[in-house]
């Protein structure tokens, strides 16, 4: 759910544009790189959700113990790299909202202030 969020928000107001220019750009300090890493790790993680969720519904069926163990070592293996990497995401946002300067951000504040704490809560909830 942290990771739609996050997601929904970079792609519903992370883009803006100035009313001179039809050029849109990251509301993050302009840096296009920050809406992208957030809106990768988001649909990245909800699809990994969707996938480990289907695994998890077909794991008591699964008779072989050694593939067993693999499921559960990827599962473990991803959920420790998505920790990091929503680490990352956070202290990415975070730095980048830092700079903002307060005269580019016409519209979209919120939706930037709201990806920042859930991609703090992602930290955790991975």
């Amino acid at each position: 759910v942290f990771a739609l969020i996050v997601f929904c928000c970079l792609i519903g107001e992370g883009y803006i544009n100035q009313p001179s220019s039809s050029e849109l750009f990251c509301i993050f300090n302009h840096n296009d790189d920050v809406c992208r890493y957030g809106i990768g790790i988001g649909i990245l993680a909800f699809l990994a959700c969707i996938f480990f969720f289907m695994v998890d519904i077909y794991f008591p069926q699964i008779s072989n113990t050694t593939d067993r163990k693999y499921l559960v070592l990827a599962d473990l293996g991803f959920s420790g790299l998505w920790t990091f990497l929503w680490f990352i995401g956070f202290c990415f946002l975070t730095n980048q909202w830092a700079w903002t300067q307060a005269s580019d951000i016409l519209f979209g504040a919120d939706s930037a202030r709201a990806a920042i704490p859930f991609s703090f809560f992602s930290i955790f909830s991975w």
